[in-house]
């Protein structure tokens, strides 16, 4: 097939101005079966992977469900987020390697929707201090032998790990794990010292920027500071308008340039109307969009990936900007651009389709027109 008429994202250059071909389900050089789409005025991007978010559409991947689990991922395919790597919250280890165990069963019946890529288990190392919709009675310092067992329960699906770095033992919890998962500061009290003790040891990633953990000051620069002064860390971003001031959001993709990974940390909310929902074991409530628990603490979003990205150019990133921290980005931290994240040949056929006022018009899963709008 060949994509028309459109302006096609670029790793390098942005957008350019050409046709987009592809063959089966790769992208290619060139186009042999004579069919095309008229992309006309259309903007083509990767498909998006989110790789920090718990549900939508009324489920949750915490309920450690096979139909629930698919439900999400076909509204994700749908919103053009073509890979995901769900979140977990923090639970009971049962409940975890249950979690674990379904996701495997899942990805091995190869169901429809989105492709699973990974779990991302953002409990239970994390500071009471800082627990935001976390659980408290199930937090616990961080602890390799769990780790190992809920990685050998994942068939290695587990792709991040959060840790707060200031709890017991957690450096040396970093600095023994760091070559099997991408150890993602998270749900922390730690100052700049502490956080950078902890860039040292091997974290690489820090869970959804600015909430849940030290505020930036200009004399205690904490977890922000010490992100911004490693320069291999990856920093995530929640653009639903709710969690960072739009200015926050210039500020952070100023100051961390093409280091930024837009997630959207969606709970079972998205895609649903106002009401109670629960996250992990608590209640949550939605009015006008925002997601709190009874005491007003933040408990998610209701926003999809797609839709952070929007957000995120009305914010005034530029839409390459965005598309390479909705898109490149989270490809790059769960070890899949080689095949996914960008329109390079031979990469899979993974693509969604934007008009000129950044709404969805179609979406192409491994190179087939499952979505137009």
């Amino acid at each position: 097939m060949r994509i028309t008429g459109a302006r096609v994202f670029d790793v390098t250059m942005g957008f350019t101005s050409r046709d987009l071909c592809l063959d089966g389900r790769l992208i290619s050089t060139d186009s042999t079966d004579g069919q095309t789409y008229d992309a006309a005025d259309c903007y083509i991007i990767p498909g998006l992977t989110d790789l920090h978010f718990h549900g939508c559409k009324g489920h949750d991947f915490s309920d450690g469900d096979s139909d629930g689990l698919e439900a999400i991922a076909q509204y994700q395919l749908s919103r053009g987020v073509t890979q995901i790597c769900p979140a977990v919250m923090t639970l009971s280890e049962e409940s975890l390697v249950q979690i674990c165990r379904t996701a495997v069963d899942y990805r091995a019946a190869k169901r429809p929707g989105a492709a699973l890529y990974g779990i991302n288990l953002e409990g239970p190392f994390l500071a009471p201090e800082q627990k935001g919709a976390h659980n408290e009675n199930w937090l616990r310092a961080p602890d390799i032998a769990l780790l190992h067992r809920l990685i050998e329960a994942s068939d290695g699906l587990i792709k991040l790990v959060s840790v707060a770095p200031e709890l017991p033992g957690a450096l040396n919890f970093i600095e023994a794990v760091a070559d099997e998962v991408t150890v993602s500061l998270s749900h922390t009290a730690a100052d700049f010292e502490v956080a950078s003790a902890a860039f040292r040891a091997g974290a690489r990633q820090v869970t959804h920027l600015c909430n849940a953990m030290s505020p930036f000051y200009h004399r205690e620069p904490g977890v922000v500071g010490a992100a911004l002064d490693a320069p291999d860390c990856m920093v995530e971003l929640i653009c639903d308008g709710i969690h960072i001031h739009p200015a926050m959001v210039r500020a952070i993709f100023t100051m961390f340039a093409k280091r930024v990974i837009l997630i959207s940390d969606s709970m079972r909310a998205a895609g649903m109307p106002d009401g109670s929902y629960a996250l992990g074991d608590q209640t949550v409530t939605v009015q006008g969009g925002r997601a709190s628990l009874a005491d007003g603490t933040l408990a998610g979003s209701t926003c999809d990936l797609m839709a952070c990205l929007k957000n995120a150019v009305s914010m005034g990133i530029p839409l390459a900007a965005a598309v390479t921290a909705a898109a490149v980005n989270p490809a790059r931290a769960i070890g899949i651009y080689s095949r996914l994240g960008s329109l390079e040949p031979g990469k899979l056929a993974n693509i969604a389709v934007l008009d000129k006022n950044l709404d969805l018009k179609a979406v192409f899963f491994l190179g087939k027109l499952v979505q137009e709008y």
